[in-house]
């Protein structure tokens, strides 16, 4: 029972979403195409050169907005290899310029123009199909309510059944529920092949994929070094202001100690006390120190216990639901240990948010990892913010990062590191 349950919801959202495609891909695409080729004939006329590039920015939005719903709805996997913008564009009338011939050179915009008219055709037929497995067989069953009286005697076919009467009613329901039992099965895997043939126009070439990783890599490499550069010089800091320099002053406290131990024995017994005092402080600092690096939990428990034992400490409830058939790496659990602290930090400090949902799983090599607030909503990826980083220190593991976070709440940030268990 619960097997069909769970088909027929399958079968129902996708029903409702390839109605969702079908206008999308029918009205955007077909907007946005028109729109893309009129900007680039007006290029040579001048007009074009300031058009074309917020067009284009339009439809890799929708482009975008495909590559999610496809991850989302059917699991299809959908790489975006824009090249970015250089830091030095200019502004105004020569920026916008220098924009359309950037844009224009950049073979993953050809691949969204030439996906537009695949949308058009291909994926409206593959949505509506998805919608009309489900929804036509209605009207079959309609037929044998009595809609057939008001088609009686004027030639209306239903499928292959010609309606006459009654009987032809029945039979047309009788094909209703056949095309209906089909489409429970069948519908799902439609969507899909709506997102595979977008995938097919979409995604760059073996060669373009592979250039785009290796460069991706070598940055987050850099940035990797960088990053451990500046935490050996955080360590070193924090070992020089901290737990250092209460051991040089315990040694001081303990040499006048040595001097005074015969001719004042009173004030060398509260020099002693200070110096047991600057000790345990010291190897508290130590230990808070150890813990920034790697927590003892991480290490000997993993990365599940980790966190679930890093949300007692937190002012809010904290729901935590972890699924891990094994250790991972240890530098892949670091990794993901302190990017669920950050989330969970941004959530108690900025999202304002009274409960939050963390989900750990592991499943087809990789590490996935869903953070969910019920706070204010409203963060993003950009230049200066906390995700920002984390996006970058996850590229280091070729990782990813997604962002879903409206006005208003709830937010959710999903990460997904390709890994093996030890």
């Amino acid at each position: 029972m619960d097997g069909i349950q769970a088909r027929l919801r399958a079968a129902a959202a996708a029903g409702g979403r390839g109605l969702v495609l079908a206008v999308v891909s029918l009205v955007g695409s077909l907007l946005l195409f028109v729109l893309s080729v009129l900007s680039l004939v007006f290029v040579v006329l001048g007009v074009g050169l300031l058009t074309t590039p917020p067009v284009l920015r339009l439809v890799q939005e929708q482009a975008n907005r495909r590559r999610l719903l496809a991850a989302e709805w059917s699991d299809v996997r959908i790489s975006a290899s824009y090249r970015p913008f250089p830091a030095d564009l200019r502004s105004g009338l020569p920026g916008q310029v220098q924009r359309c011939s950037l844009l224009l050179k950049d073979p993953a915009t050809w691949r969204d123009l030439l996906w537009l008219p695949v949308d058009m055709i291909f994926g409206f037929a593959t949505a509506v199909l998805t919608a009309a497995l489900l929804l036509y067989p209605l009207e079959g069953l309609a037929l044998a309510a009595g809609l057939w009286r008001v088609f009686e005697g004027g030639g209306y076919w239903y499928g292959f059944v010609p309606i006459s009467g009654q009987g032809s009613g029945f039979a047309a329901a009788a094909l209703g529920l056949v095309i209906l039992a089909v489409g429970l099965y069948a519908a799902p895997l439609v969507l899909r092949a709506h997102f595979l043939i977008a995938k097919s126009v979409l995604a760059p070439g073996r060669d373009a994929e592979l250039a785009r990783r290796i460069d991706h890599l070598t940055e987050t490499r850099h940035e990797a070094v960088d990053a451990s550069a500046a935490e050996l010089r955080r360590i070193e800091r924090d070992l020089h202001d901290g737990a250092q320099a209460r051991l040089v002053a315990m040694g001081m406290d303990l040499g006048t100690v040595e001097a005074l131990i015969e001719r004042n024995p009173a004030q060398a017994k509260v020099l002693l006390a200070q110096a047991r005092k600057s000790s345990a402080e010291a190897l508290t600092e130590l230990r808070d120190l150890v813990r920034g690096i790697h927590p003892p939990v991480l290490a000997e428990r993993g990365l599940g216990d980790a966190v679930k034992a890093l949300v007692l400490r937190l002012p809010l409830r904290t729901d935590v639901d972890a699924e891990l058939p094994g250790r991972l790496g240890a530098s892949v659990e670091s990794a993901a240990y302190f990017a669920i602290s950050e989330l969970l930090t941004n959530a108690v400090k900025h999202a304002e948010a009274d409960r939050v949902w963390v989900d750990l799983r592991y499943a087809d090599g990789s590490l996935r990892i869903a953070v969910t607030d019920d706070g204010r909503g409203g963060a993003r990826i950009g230049a200066g913010s906390g995700l920002s980083g984390l996006e970058r220190r996850l590229g280091t593991f070729d990782g990813v990062l997604a962002v879903s976070s409206p006005a208003g709440g709830p937010t959710m940030v999903t990460m997904e590191i390709p890994c093996e268990l030890s």
